[in-house]
């Protein structure tokens, strides 16, 4: 059979398209707020202003766009003095759900200013509007207008109209719904967000100021006058203020078009203090001077939890809607764009506004902490800067640091450790805290510093040097000191303290994981991570008695057990109760042991008191 026949036979049919149910995509779905739908036709006259340019050079005039409301009818008028539409315009491109002349002109030539892409901008007036009537004059045939009225988007009718400047008016009758549009102080409000970095200028009601009349920074004149850089800041500063709604800015990083990445704009960080994981990112992203998303934050570093930022691009490609961006290779190299500004911005923020930086440290330590693991460059910046939180307060690493080791205690609720390192008048750095220990790892390794990590196996070697007593001397003191702790005899400093107990973490997170609770808390992946961290671990007492054999009371008690005679009664209640009453501030500590060893206490010292009496009778 010959193919070629078999393929000539086949029969081709058109899609066919369900026009009601398409505009009903359109107006329930499609955006997100009904203002968009009058961002999208403010945007078509803008592009009628471009067109108009591009297509009659000569043409050298001044232009604007007026939107005014009448809230009688209600409706809401905007108008322009762009290229208009002919009558065949107006069946080809206007009553054409998809297909736009302004689309047309960027396929051929994307470097044009124009930013209507998909031909629904004007479609989206059936989203707000009951009735739309729109009265057009083309510069090409400026004798005739034409009229257009559509009630539903699907039927339409167009008729020659009243002489009409060149241009073009579209009416909007809105519906019920969105009758409170027909305000001129919420259209300013909005529109002065959206529309603030178009180029041509832009009046609501009969106000004669421009609501984009102030020229963002980046696109200041080059070879003006040269302004005193306080002065720039100054003014970044303002315009970044229009922008940040939570915070006031503190200072403001500029944003310059780098590698595929085209976009401009400012950084600025926020004058608000953060916790590490604090996430006040936000971004306003304008793509060819119109607002497509005022929560663009996934542009910002993760780590960037203090930044607000607003910026420009001609190149990103934006969703159908216009509200949010296709993430495809402009969208990475944004992102890598904005993190090489942060990063050089804060560079340079130090070395040239000492004063500014140590504000920014001050406000943001704790992100910074964090933010210095995601980057070299960052760690080389913050390392010396930054605070870590001590038993004695924040302080910089390098006064932490002591006879070249640091000290960290990984548990919040560590007593004994407080108390160990009290006694040694030795700050100890607050491990439990947002991103210090990984930071704390990062610049030892760096200053070639030791960590000590109090409660890992590790750590406590560190800590702790082990004293070699035979195993029934270490049976004796086990029998009359230890209730549920494991036991380690050892030597360590101040030699004032005989004793001390401390949370081994490793075990206590792997008696967590053995919960049958703990399986439903964490997620699968997370829980498989820990177990492998967990599964070498032998230790299975969660809390280690250590035992100080450089004390002199502990000395003196060895020594009655060499000598096979017995201390005092007293001796060991005493021990057992300071292991106790040290460690009140432990959880595993409170309650009825703390009252045990308070009683106990006090039972020894009464015994004493008797037996003073006694021996002075």
């Amino acid at each position: 059979m010959d193919n070629s026949s078999s393929l000539s036979s086949i029969v081709q049919h058109r899609t066919p398209v369900n026009l009601t149910g398409l505009m009903q995509v359109l107006s329930q779905h499609l955006y997100s707020t009904p203002m968009v739908a009058i961002r999208e036709l403010v945007q078509n006259a803008h592009d009628a202003i471009v067109r108009r340019r591009l297509e009659a050079p000569e043409w050298q005039q001044s232009a604007s766009i007026r939107i005014e409301c009448d809230p009688a009818v209600p409706s809401i008028t905007i108008t322009d003095v762009g290229s208009g539409l002919t009558e065949e315009e107006i069946h080809q491109y206007l009553a054409t759900v998809g297909i736009g002349y302004t689309r047309g002109l960027r396929q051929s030539d994307d470097d044009t200013g124009l930013i209507g892409m998909f031909g629904l901008g004007f479609a989206s007036a059936f989203v707000v509007a009951d009735k739309v009537t729109l009265t057009t004059t083309s510069w090409k045939a400026p004798d005739i207008s034409w009229r257009y009225r559509s009630s539903n988007g699907e039927t339409y009718t167009v008729e020659q109209a009243p002489n009409h400047p060149v241009g073009t008016s579209i009416e909007l009758t809105l519906k019920d719904e969105f009758v409170g549009l027909a305000n001129t102080s919420h259209l300013s409000a909005v529109l002065s967000r959206y529309c603030a970095l178009l180029h041509e200028p832009i009046f609501v009601g009969q106000s004669d100021q421009a609501i984009n009349h102030i020229t963002p920074p980046w696109r200041e004149q080059k070879g003006a006058v040269a302004l005193h850089p306080s002065l720039v800041q100054k003014r970044h500063l303002e315009f970044a203020s229009r922008f940040e709604q939570r915070f006031t800015p503190l200072c403001v990083l500029p944003v310059e078009p780098q590698g595929d990445s085209d976009a401009v704009g400012i950084l600025w960080l926020q004058d608000g203090a953060t916790y590490g994981t604090s996430d006040n990112r936000n971004l306003s992203l304008f793509l060819r001077g119109m607002l497509i998303d005022d929560q663009a934050r996934e542009l910002l570093p993760p780590w960037a939890g203090f930044v607000g930022g607003v910026i420009e691009s001609n190149k990103l490609v934006p969703t159908a809607s216009r509200e949010d961006l296709q993430r495809d290779s402009r969208y990475s190299a944004t992102q890598m764009a904005l993190n090489e500004a942060l990063i050089t911005g804060l560079a340079s923020l130090a070395k040239q506004q000492p004063e500014i930086w140590r504000r920014v440290i001050a406000r943001h330590n704790e992100a910074l902490l964090g933010a210095a693991l995601c980057d070299d460059r960052l760690f080389d910046l913050l390392k010396d800067d930054l605070n870590v939180p001590t038993s004695q307060g924040d302080m910089p690493v390098s006064t932490l640091r002591r006879d070249n080791s640091l000290t960290v205690m990984l548990g919040e609720d560590g007593g004994f450790e407080a108390v160990l390192f009290r006694l040694l008048q030795r700050p100890v750095a607050h491990g439990y805290r947002y991103a210090v220990v990984p930071f704390l790892r990062r610049w030892a390794e760096h200053y070639g510093a030791r960590l000590i990590e109090i409660g890992t196996k590790s750590g406590n070697q560190q800590l702790f040097a082990l004293e070699d007593i035979t195993p029934d001397e270490k049976q004796w003191w086990a029998s009359r000191l230890v209730d549920d702790e494991g036991f380690v005899p050892a030597r360590f400093e101040p030699t004032s303290l005989p004793l001390i107990v401390v949370t081994d973490r490793e075990a206590e997170l792997k008696k967590r994981l053995e919960q049958d609770d703990a399986d439903k808390r964490m997620s699968t992946a997370a829980l498989m991570l820990a177990r492998q961290f967990t599964q070498n671990i032998e230790q299975t007492h969660t809390q280690i008695l250590y035992l100080n054999f450089a004390n002199p009371a502990v000395q003196a008690l060895s020594r009655c057990w060499q000598a096979g005679t017995m201390p005092d009664a007293g001796a060991f209640p005493l021990l057992k109760s300071l292991k106790v009453l040290l460690a009140a501030q432990s959880p595993d500590y409170q309650g009825g042991k703390l009252d045990q060893a308070l009683e106990s206490f006090s039972h020894v010292i009464t015994q004493l008191a008797h037996a003073a009496a006694r021996q002075e009778q």
